[in-house]
């Protein structure tokens, strides 16, 4: 039982968040279960953890999370283990959530230079014939995943939303954006990379385009049902910066973010073209595809960012300084905000000391 990766989640207590304070002790070894002594309120060392309140052993279910994330079918999970078939499923949802707050937390919450982004969506079949729509976006220096978002229709709503979350992780600065020919993405680029301009007068300030961002566009050329062609488009910036932006091939490509949704097809077994094990609710894709694209960003080495030394995306990106294991993911606390107090209001009490200017 290590107490320094703990912190008492009390919102009440004045050393909530605070790890390595001092203020945690042992409470009962076999339920792990920890006292804060600032406050007395005792919690469980599971808690902020898919493990919360779960009877089966915390090694099994990592081994199951595990085989769900590299694309192994819930059937074969249920034959081989003897699960019921919820009981795997809440285990997934449960994952999913838990990597859905890691993600925000260490990825979408942390804005830094991407340089370069590529967008695409995958077209995915459910069950009863319903199909929806996952549009993904990658940072190809860094081959980070910046996140998912899921919708039935392939319109503006879908790529707005991938777009304010391509830009909660984006700081301010430079950025090439590049997608297909879907006309929508341009719309979707140049709403959501905007600034507000105070002028000091009422009402809504004025929106003015980020000055760094380039916009651009691959557009396959099909004839008979097979690509025959591929046509470069620079929507918006210059040629120099545009050259700037790309890396030593200079050509605008898709190839990054396509080689993503065959990672993602390979490890989510409701995105096969072709199978049996289909998703029935949109929920499940996306608990599925938090865990997929964390284990991507924190437990996948890339041998195209280090031949010498395993590196993931998230090391790329500075998020951590190893490789990540499955339960090292899944153990990952979120410390709530600070404790900030609460202000007095009326009257200073008579003892309160007074300041003199003089």
């Amino acid at each position: 039982m290590n107490p320094h990766a703990l912190f008492c989640p009390n919102p009440a207590c004045p050393s909530r968040g605070q790890q390595n304070a001092g203020n945690l002790r042992v409470h009962d070894s076999l339920r792990d279960r920890w006292r804060c002594q600032t406050c007395g309120k005792t919690f469980s060392g599971r808690q902020a953890t898919p493990f919360y309140r779960l009877r089966t052993d915390p090694a099994t279910v990592i081994v199951v999370l595990t085989l769900l994330a590299w694309g192994c079918p819930l059937q074969a999970i249920v034959q081989a283990f003897g699960f019921d078939e919820r009981s795997v499923k809440a285990w997934q949802e449960r994952a999913g959530a838990h990597c859905a707050a890691v993600h925000t937390a260490l990825v979408t919450e942390q804005a830094r230079d991407l340089q370069q982004v590529q967008a695409d969506e995958i077209r995915v079949r459910l069950q009863k014939r319903v199909v929806v729509w996952m549009a993904l976006a990658l940072c190809v220096p860094t081959r980070l995943w910046l996140g998912g978002v899921l919708s039935q229709r392939r319109d503006k709503s879908l790529l707005r939303a991938l777009a304010r979350l391509v830009k909660a992780c984006t700081a301010f600065g430079p950025v090439l954006l590049v997608s297909d020919g879907f006309r929508a993405y341009v719309d979707a680029w140049q709403k959501a990379f905007r600034a507000p301009v105070p002028t000091g007068q009422r009402g809504r300030p004025r929106l003015v385009a980020w000055p760094g961002v380039v916009i651009g566009q691959m557009v396959k050329q099909y004839q008979k049902g097979r690509v025959v062609g591929i046509q470069q488009r620079l929507v918006q910036g210059t040629i120099d910066q545009l050259l700037a932006l790309l890396p030593d091939e200079n050509k605008i490509s898709t190839a990054y973010i396509e080689r993503l949704n065959a990672t993602f097809r390979a490890r989510l077994c409701g995105l096969v073209r072709r199978g049996r094990a289909l998703a029935r609710l949109p929920e499940t894709l996306t608990s599925g595809m938090y865990l997929v694209g964390c284990l991507y960003n924190f437990c996948t080495p890339h041998q195209s960012l280090s031949e010498e030394v395993e590196t993931t995306p998230a090391m790329a990106a500075g998020l951590t300084a190893h490789v990540w294991s499955v339960s090292e993911l899944l153990c990952f606390r979120i410390a709530p905000t600070p404790f900030v107090p609460k202000k007095r209001r009326g009257r200073k009490p008579k003892g309160a000391k007074q300041i003199v200017t003089v």
